[in-house]
Parts: C-alpha cells; sequence; structure tokens
C-alpha cells in the first residue's frame, strides 16, 4: 500500500471512529446526573449501566472481521493477539467523574496496527469536543488542527497528573504550574495534544484502552508520548497494561524526561 493511500485509509478509520463516539457520548449523556446502576469490579474500579450501554454500541458498531477487540468493558479474547490490526476502547473514560456528575469524562476509540495506534478518537460529550487523529494526517479538535505547546522550558510549564507525582515534581522544580485533576486520563494527555497543558503524567497501571488514542494524538500534534524510559508504547500485548508515562511537547519531553529519569522510582 503507498503511502497516500495508507494515510487515507488512516484518515478514512479515524472519521469513522469519531462517528462512532459521538453517537455513543449521547447514548451516554442519556443517563449522565440521572438514577443509574452502577457497582465495583477489580481493584475497586467503578463500573455503570451507562459503561455497558456504550460498549454495547461500540461493538455492534466498530466490530468487522480481520479486526481484533480490547475493551475495559468486555471480556478480553485472546484471539485478538493474533489480528493485526484491532479496535481499542474505553466507552467511558472517568467512570467516578461521570458518576460523580463532573465532565472530566470522555469515549474513546483507536485502531491498532501492529501495536501502534494509526486512528484516534476522543470525544468529550458534555462540552461536545471531539478529537481525531490519523497517522500521518495530523490531529484535530472539532475539526481544526491542534499542535502541542512549544519550548523546552519547565519553568512556567502546566503540568497534570497524580497528585503524589506533582508533588514530587514541585520538590525538584517549584516553578512548574501544577493543573487540577483531569479524571478522564486520555483527555488528560488529549489536553497536551491541543495546547492546554503542556506536560501530563500518567501513572503505573494504566491500560491500553486508557492511552493508545491520546498516544497518536500527541504524536499526530507534534509532541511525545513515551515510558519514563523515553520508550515508545506497544499495544496488544497478552498483558495490556503499562508503567508510568509522560507526554509533552517534544523539546520539553526531553527536558522532562532528563530531569526524572535518575529518579524514576519517585515518579512510577
Amino acid at each position: 500500500m503507498q503511502v497516500n493511500d495508507r494515510q487515507r485509509r488512516n484518515a478514512a478509520l479515524a472519521d469513522e471512529l469519531g462517528l462512532a463516539v459521538r453517537e455513543a457520548g449521547q447514548i451516554a449523556m442519556k443517563y449522565f446526573r440521572g438514577a443509574i446502576k452502577s457497582w465495583t469490579k477489580g481493584h475497586d474500579s467503578p463500573v455503570s449501566e451507562a459503561d455497558i450501554a456504550v460498549d454495547e454500541f461500540l461493538r455492534a458498531r466498530l466490530s468487522r472481521e480481520g479486526f481484533g477487540w480490547l475493551s475495559e468493558e468486555s471480556q478480553d479474547d485472546r484471539a485478538r493477539l493474533s489480528e493485526e490490526r484491532l479496535f481499542i476502547v474505553d466507552p467511558i473514560d472517568g467512570t467516578r467523574s461521570f458518576l460523580a456528575g463532573r465532565p472530566d469524562w470522555t469515549v474513546v476509540a483507536a485502531v491498532v496496527e501492529k501495536s501502534r495506534p494509526i486512528a484516534a478518537a476522543v470525544y468529550a460529550p458534555v462540552d461536545d469536543d471531539l478529537y481525531l487523529a490519523a497517522a500521518g494526517k495530523g490531529a484535530s479538535r472539532n475539526g481544526k488542527p491542534i499542535t502541542t505547546t512549544e519550548g523546552a522550558l519547565l519553568a512556567g510549564a502546566r503540568v497534570a497528573g497524580p497528585k503524589k507525582v506533582l508533588e514530587r515534581l514541585a520538590a525538584i522544580d517549584p516553578a512548574t504550574i501544577q493543573e487540577p485533576k483531569i479524571h478522564s486520563l486520555a483527555l488528560r494527555l488529549t489536553r497536551v495534544a491541543e495546547g492546554r497543558i503542556d506536560a501530563a503524567f500518567a501513572s503505573v497501571n494504566a491500560y491500553d484502552w486508557d492511552l493508545a488514542a491520546a498516544d497518536l494524538l500527541v504524536h499526530e500534534a507534534g509532541g511525545a508520548m513515551t515510558n519514563l524510559a523515553g520508550e515508545a508504547l506497544v499495544y496488544n500485548l497478552h498483558d495490556p497494561v503499562h508503567g508510568a508515562i509522560l507526554a509533552a511537547g517534544r523539546d520539553r519531553h526531553a527536558a522532562m524526561l532528563d530531569l526524572v529519569r535518575s529518579r524514576r522510582r519517585e515518579f512510577a
């Protein structure tokens, strides 16, 4: 497949994801701030009937022959490991926020090919913000191109992440600015892609469905998103869990990575 053909295919996949997550977001909004059934799973992680309804909709809408499927709310079918391409979905990223009636939750979908994302969509229904990215075609918010912030300075840099990580960063460089918590991890990282914040951390135990879409958005917006060793993230492995993550514009990412590299355990 020629480069231009591949890019057009990626863009078509991103558009398809965008239509799907927007419609899925409207399904979720029917439950938002209303009486809703919820329960806990795993390590005290909340899930609701809205998560399940959105998951079922997206699977019916997106599933196709030759693509695997990985979703936070679907049983993990390890047959996905044999597929070259797969959909990775988080029906509601930020369920705690959703249940609390806060606006910072999203519907997230990506297509991963050979372990890296090639198309991505993150939709914030409350604000009606749709973020799309296609490998080789850039990133956008509501149809307008977005880019990460430029520069390498950490002084005055707006940084979001887990409280303990931000406290450790402030102890090393007090001039950084701690942003309020963004409960949807995908949205937190996507805010880096659109330049609303300068850098973001994710602590250990984030999953493919939290990261894949934002990963592509950050890179297509001119930034970098890696683990704390500076390595690109690899998706669709047997265990879809990751270590600590840093996202920022490329120059600032390099500077911040140098800052935390020798203290990696403190930021994990």
